[in-house]
């Protein structure tokens, strides 16, 4: 699985244990989304391609390294990832955010369009598509049909928590988009949620159960 990183990285393990628990806050939930979408972050944009520049320290002339290529977008897929931009926005806080809203049809589980906002010049940037749960894999996978129908070419796909089915949906319908994983869970259960994974995670973040 090339294109499939599953973050390991110690830090972004201890976070993650912390939102799995029933008990954690509303509050402490969403700062440490945010803090783990920092994280991921920061392992996720580490194949940027970088050019010399000259520049000036107060000792003496010399060649430094800054990012170059095409700018940054992120965007959440509504309303859960919202959550992830916060912390996404602290490494990388030039980047423009556009949103997509998606829901899921409580009968088919499909999901279905209501939002859609983008930079205009997403064609011409790396967007870096964010949720925290990749379970059945249709938001995601519906979401990145619609960025590429608008000229986005790309694409990274970032969720705290995926399960296996979520993966291989999303390779077979977009094999060219690297997907970044903070924990690979078991399976779904009979209603869609990932096992063991951590419930809802847009009522948790929004407190709205």
């Amino acid at each position: 699985m090339e294109n499939v990183h599953v973050m390991d990285h110690p830090l972004i393990q201890h976070k993650i244990g912390i939102i799995r628990k029933k008990d954690t806050s509303s509050k402490e939930f969403r700062e440490m989304i945010k803090e783990i979408a920092m994280l991921m972050c920061y392992e996720a944009t580490r194949n940027l391609k970088l050019s010399d520049v000259e520049i000036e320290t107060p000792i003496a002339k010399m060649t430094a390294k800054e990012l170059s290529g095409k700018k940054l977008a992120v965007v959440p897929i509504l309303r859960a990832g919202l959550g992830m931009v916060e912390g996404m926005l602290a490494m990388i806080p030039a980047a423009k955010i556009g949103h997509i809203g998606l829901y899921r049809d409580p009968e088919t589980l499909e999901p279905v369009e209501y939002y859609c906002k983008l930079p205009a010049d997403s064609s011409e940037r790396e967007v870096y598509v964010v949720d925290p749960m990749l379970a059945t894999g249709g938001s995601a996978e519906a979401a990145i049909q619609m960025l590429k129908q608008k000229g986005v070419k790309n694409i990274h796909f970032m969720c705290i928590i995926a399960a296996p089915e979520g993966i291989k949906r999303m390779q077979e319908a977009h094999p060219d988009v690297d997907l970044y994983i903070g924990a690979l869970d078991e399976k779904l259960n009979d209603h869609g949620y990932i096992v063991p994974g951590l419930g809802d995670a847009g009522d948790r973040i929004f407190g709205t159960k």
